[in-house]
């Protein structure tokens, strides 16, 4: 059984990132430039704001955070990212999630500049993403770093039955799509599952491939898996542990101890999709670059 390392592959990313960089740097005196805007001070998003704008100073881009109240309006927002949308300097905007409820979700994605949705969620980008089009859109960053670590790995998905469980916006849909598409690290039969799907263990039990973002802790038992199975686990769940400081440990969607004996390769958590979300965050930042500069 393989365990699939995240943390090295995305170690290894950012390395070859930086490379690419300091090259840039050298060759036009320029480099890449990710914002990133924060409203009101969920501590959770401060945290992984904090963590995405050491990763990009650490890969040698430019990194911005700007912070807003809790109370800053939504035209206010949208001005502030039709600001950064005209910033030649800032080739990737993201606006951390979740925010305050006064906030349409939907006004903000589609206020991003297309170009420069690092994210992969203006529906520009999703529909190209679907079409096939993946030359000219941004990859929602969860379910590229997926691809990346299937790639780096050499797990053969060629025909194979991947089943998703999960729908979201964000993962499931744009997995499911992209493990359809005729690339090398895809070109699967796919099937989705979600919290309305009957019988689902028949179906999980199917998978060659399957991979669990349905956000809720062991939710994958030993008795949905095939023997022989990938088991990509991206599922970040706080479950209560009086042994840890904190009160809480870190679980996945999958039952790591008893599916990793059925498993040919599995992936951990934390360690293993966690960390390629940012790694990819920032290979899509110095995309939007190249293009912006048509290098």
């Amino acid at each position: 059984m393989t365990i699939i390392d995240g943390k090295k592959i995305s170690t290894d990313l950012k390395e070859e990132l930086k490379s690419k960089v300091q090259e840039f740097k050298e060759k036009i005196n320029k480099v890449p430039g990710l914002t990133v805007i924060i409203v009101g001070e969920d501590p959770a998003s401060q945290v992984y704001v904090r963590n995405k704008a050491k990763s990009c100073k650490e890969t040698g881009m430019n990194s911005t955070v700007i912070e807003l109240p809790a109370e800053t309006s939504q035209v206010e927002l949208l001005e502030t990212i039709e600001r950064i949308n005209q910033d030649p300097d800032v080739h990737g905007i993201l606006v951390q999630q979740p925010l305050p409820s006064h906030i349409e979700e939907y006004a903000v994605t589609m206020a991003i500049d297309p170009k420069k949705d690092v994210d992969g969620f203006h529906p520009e980008n999703v529909g190209q993403m679907v079409l096939g089009n993946l030359d000219k859109c941004y990859i929602s960053c969860t379910p590229y770093g997926i691809l990346e670590l299937l790639k780096r790995y050499e797990i053969e998905t060629r025909g194979k039955h991947c089943v998703v469980v999960g729908r979201s916006n964000i993962v499931g849909k744009p997995m499911a799509n992209l493990m359809l598409q005729k690339l090398k690290e895809t070109n699967c039969t796919v099937t989705i599952c979600h919290s309305a799907t009957e019988d689902m263990p028949s179906l999980t039990r199917q998978a060659d491939i399957l991979i669990a973002a349905i956000g809720r802790a062991n939710f994958i038992t030993k008795e949905m898996v095939k023997p022989g199975a990938v088991v990509i686990d991206v599922g970040i769940n706080r479950v209560e542990d009086a042994s840890k400081k904190s009160g809480y440990r870190l679980a996945g969607d999958v039952d790591y101890e008893h599916v990793a004996e059925l498993s040919s390769a599995i992936t951990p958590v934390p360690g293993g999709v966690g960390p390629m979300t940012i790694a990819m965050l920032l290979k899509n930042t110095l995309q939007s670059f190249m293009r912006a500069n048509n290098l």
